[in-house]
């Protein structure tokens, strides 16, 4: 029981720090459309849209590249009370940690 609400929270707060950098790299990159009249969505629902794009994107990638080499991956694996998917979950850590990834590749190149 601990170790379940362990991950589950630690889970919630990769989404949480992967959300927060999205908004922050969004509102970087956005200009004020406000003055067009435009409605717009909130910074939050597009980091969390960006967030399963890119996860959803990930695991095409792993599944195609699975199947063109024949892998023969679990079905699932059991952490804890949690059962999951290896390219799910591989695909989820990577979109969660994309951002940091690009915060350090930013950095490097102004080096």
């Amino acid at each position: 029981m601990l170790n379940g609400l362990l991950f589950g929270t630690v889970v919630l707060l990769l989404i949480v720090f992967s959300v927060r950098e999205r908004v922050k790299q969004h509102r970087y990159r956005e200009k004020d459309w406000g003055a067009i009249g435009e409605s717009k969505s909130s910074p939050l629902s597009q980091a969390l849209t960006n967030l399963v794009g890119v996860a959803g994107g990930i695991y095409l990638s792993l599944v195609l590249i699975c199947t063109f080499v024949e892998l023969q991956l679990p079905v699932r694996f059991h952490l804890g009370q949690f059962s999951l998917e290896p390219l799910a979950t591989i695909s989820i850590i990577m979109a969660l940690a994309q951002p940091y990834f690009q915060k350090v590749l930013r950095a490097w190149r102004k080096m």
